[in-house]
């Protein structure tokens, strides 16, 4: 059996550019000699959105299932054989109902050992809602299809990689979900993830604070005192190099993110605006904390440009390159740990290429 690691992806919504991202990507045939892309959703859908991208000379292999691929192609599993009424650039009930079951066959497959990571295009969270997906996205769907209690959204593009310890959370419940238990919990994950995923053996975290100016020693609210800085301290007993709590509006207009591993923003917006900002078009989302490996591009369906071939594949090229490296850096760790021989090895390996490199 080949040892190629099998990237599953999920088509997201057909009325926006997940597909478009996703083929233009794929069209470069370099693409199937790193790794073998499997597309979960429907080969007419495919073939439609192929010929708007104007990519009539892109090959796939229809599979019925992810135990059945080739491993030097591209892989299409259809996950529905009927019809599909495409509008694009609208949000509509049926691009919801076939994002969820290209998603679920997907994980299915992924359980069953049949795909190595998981890459997933971007959906519409409202065509998406149902009594079987009542959740915000994708993080807290994948989190409760695989039961952790908790997993990290993680922002990465190169050495700029930023968790968030709330969510898709309205912001007047931010104060009130930050508890001394939650952020330990998201700075375990995030210490793990860049020892394991990203292969820093120890790796410095920033921690930002929730309010402005670090609350200006009481001032603007205690949370900084009473929740954050508490943290910190109790992390770097326990070997954790954790950082702050630091202003968010100096740390990243000083450029002190350039130079720690790991940043640890308190919601949403506070991580995700300087980062896309930074990073936009070329960040990936990654999910840390699951026991598979999972990213998706930086952006959402862009409806006002689906159909017109306008889209940069980017970010999904990115989120496709960072499964693939991750998937690496987990199967390496595993047999590290497994055989000591093998991590001896792999220093012997780094001490090499730093020779190599001075």
């Amino acid at each position: 059996m080949s040892n190629k690691i099998r990237i599953g992806i999920t088509i997201g919504d057909i009325n926006g550019i997940g597909l478009e991202v996703i083929l233009k990507t794929l069209a470069d045939s370099r693409i199937a000699k790193l790794c073998t892309p499997v597309i979960y959703g429907s080969s007419k859908v495919v073939s439609y959105h192929k010929n708007i991208a104007g990519l009539e000379d892109f090959q796939f292999n229809v599979a019925k299932s992810g135990d059945r691929l080739k491993m030097d192609h591209v892989n299409v599993v259809n996950c529905w054989q009927e019809n599909v009424n495409i509008t694009l650039g609208k949000v509509s009930d049926l691009s919801g109902k076939y994002a969820r079951i290209s998603l679920q066959q997907a994980i299915i497959d992924v359980k069953n050992g049949w795909i190595d990571a998981l890459v997933t295009a971007p959906i519409n969270k409202k065509a998406m809602q149902t009594e079987e997906f009542n959740f915000p996205g994708h993080t807290e769907y994948l989190s409760s299809e695989f039961e952790v209690e908790e997993s990290l959204m993680l922002m990465v593009n190169d050495s700029l990689r930023v968790g968030l310890v709330t969510n898709h959370l309205p912001l007047r419940d931010v104060s009130e979900a930050i508890t001394r238990s939650l952020l330990i919990k998201k700075l375990k994950l995030l210490n793990n993830s860049l020892k394991v995923d990203f292969g820093i053996e120890r790796p410095t975290i920033a921690i930002l604070a929730l309010n402005p100016h670090a609350s200006d020693d009481g001032l603007i609210g205690d949370e900084e005192e009473n929740i954050i800085r508490p943290v910190i301290i109790e992390a770097k007993k326990k070997g954790v190099l954790a950082m702050g709590p630091y202003p968010a509006d100096g740390f990243f207009g000083s450029g002190k993110a350039q130079k720690v591993d790991g940043i640890l923003a308190m919601y949403h917006d506070q991580g995700l605006v300087p980062f896309k900002t930074l990073s936009f078009g070329a960040g990936v989302n990654f999910t840390a904390g699951l026991p598979i490996v999972r990213t998706s591009p930086d952006h959402g369906t862009a409806y006002e440009i689906a159909g017109k071939n306008a889209a940069n594949p980017s970010s999904f090229r990115q989120a496709l390159f960072l499964a693939l490296d991750i998937a690496k850096n987990r199967k390496l760790h595993a047999e590290m740990h497994a055989n000591p021989m093998v991590k001896k090895e792999h220093v012997i390996k780094q001490e090499e290429d730093d020779v190599v490199e001075d």
